[in-house]
């Protein structure tokens, strides 16, 4: 055996050993080129195939007949751009006239088959021209998030989508979220990640756990306000209510709407205002919305009501008064009482977990996406992480949060806890920490003391 058969077996054990152990070692030591070649010579052949090539024209017709040359093959969409990344490749590709974005979409499946790749998606950059991305494994199976992330202002990277992408909680475009899952579907994760993101960043984090505070009181030194209990919750949403109204006393005493004003300029929300006058924008967390929202007696009755017109009124007008909702929750849907259809209609981001039922995947995408739908009830229980993201758009994707445990989404917000506004409207719910030495004291003014 010579030395260079002894190198090509070495090569190829190892190859298979890294696409067995690393995919994505292996995708870009060996896979991203076998790919790349595959894909640009297979490409004509595979989207005629595929029925994804229009006819010669007419003009090419007629000038094959005068000059007496054979009829013009059938065209695919011309490459515009062809790019290799870590996890797959992209192709943006030039549409044909009588194309339409939807013909590609279409055919993922058989592309995906026909290139030999794990995945394939599409998206319509602009009129005529569409981007399909190419994954070369499974980037959910281990998540590992790129080191160079577009990190903006209320922008934070909480997920891996199946394309390879980063997928962003964005407040600015989404300011209300809803979060479904089963109990072990990996929901909490996802809170942590979304905390952990957010707090390196100069906002007031308020959280409600009604669980006595178990999931949230362990992050609470980058909270600026917590409560741990129905009674304590409601209170702290009209203080939020409260701070609402006066974040748009500010702006209407700052809007500046003279005639020598240029209309750029004129003040609609918070983000508008000068930086030394723009008050801190406010996240607030809720942990198990049913919690809120079930009852026993006629007085937690009126308790419940006062809680939920809180949030819907916080859903619908408090975008512009920087205060934006994440709820969370096993369940959704109108059982829970009046009003809460009306909550969720305000909700405009929708993730879903796995859940124990349809009607729970109906409830986040029914009304705007029953492809998702599908997708939601088809998660395994033993992926854990899981989850189909989704807005009002009906548009959706299939992502996961890198796991980040308890004790890393608490040192990191120690880390930022200098960063912890200190919000006058919510001065009462702040929590109270102590020392490992000292008395432990309640999480707020109305949770009561534990020994």
């Amino acid at each position: 055996m010579t030395a260079s058969t002894v190198a090509l077996v070495l090569a190829v054990a190892a190859a298979g050993l890294l696409r067995w152990r690393r995919p994505a070692w292996y995708w870009l030591t060996f896979g991203v080129t076998l790919a790349a070649l595959r894909v640009l010579v297979r490409y004509a052949s595979v989207m005629d195939a595929c029925g994804l090539t229009v006819p010669p024209s007419r003009w090419r017709l007629a000038l094959a007949r005068v000059a007496n040359r054979p009829v013009p093959e059938s065209r695919p969409p011309r490459i515009l751009r062809f790019r290799p990344t870590r996890t797959g490749l992209i192709l943006r590709l030039g549409l044909r006239p009588g194309q339409d974005a939807f013909d590609l979409a279409a055919a993922s499946d058989r592309l995906r088959h026909s290139f030999s790749m794990y995945g394939v998606t599409s998206r319509e950059v602009r009129s005529g021209v569409v981007e399909v991305r190419m994954t070369g494994y499974d980037v959910l199976k281990r998540v590992q998030m790129p080191a160079k992330l577009d990190a903006r202002p209320m922008r934070v990277p909480v997920a891996l989508r199946e394309d390879g992408s980063v997928h962003y909680r964005d407040y600015r475009a989404v300011p209300h979220a809803l979060t479904l899952g089963a109990t072990e579907s990996g929901k909490s994760v996802y809170q942590r990640n979304l905390v952990a993101g957010l707090a390196p960043m100069d906002v007031a984090l308020v959280g409600i756990d009604c669980k006595q505070g178990v999931e949230l009181f362990p992050l609470a030194r980058r909270f600026s306000a917590l409560a741990d209990n129905p009674d304590t919750a409601a209170e702290l949403l009209d203080a939020l209510v409260s701070r609402m109204e006066g974040v748009y006393q500010l702006i209407r005493a700052e809007q500046r709407i003279t005639a020598d004003v240029p209309d750029a300029e004129i003040a609609a929300d918070i983000w508008d205002l000068p930086d030394h006058l723009r008050p801190v924008p406010v996240v607030v967390l809720v942990d198990e919305v049913a919690e809120l929202a079930l009852f026993a007696s006629k007085d937690e009755e009126k308790r419940r009501d006062r809680i939920i017109t809180a949030l819907v009124c916080l859903a619908q007008l408090g975008r512009a008064a920087g205060i934006y909702l994440e709820i969370c929750g096993q369940r959704f849907g109108s059982e829970l009482g009046k009003g809460i259809t009306m909550l969720r209609a305000q909700l405009t981001g929708r993730t879903a977990h796995r859940v124990n039922d349809e009607t729970s995947a109906n409830m986040a995408f029914g009304d705007i996406s029953p492809d998702a739908v599908l997708a939601a009830i088809q998660i395994p229980a033993e992926l854990r992480g899981i989850a189909i993201a989704g807005d009002s758009t009906g548009g959706w994707h299939r992502i996961r949060a890198p796991h980040t445990s308890l004790r890393q989404a608490v040192n990191t917000c120690n880390r930022h806890a200098d960063r912890t506004p200190n919000v006058p409207e919510l001065a009462a719910f702040r929590p109270e920490l102590t020392g490992p030495s000292e008395d432990p004291v309640p999480l707020s003014k109305t949770a009561p003391a534990t020994a």
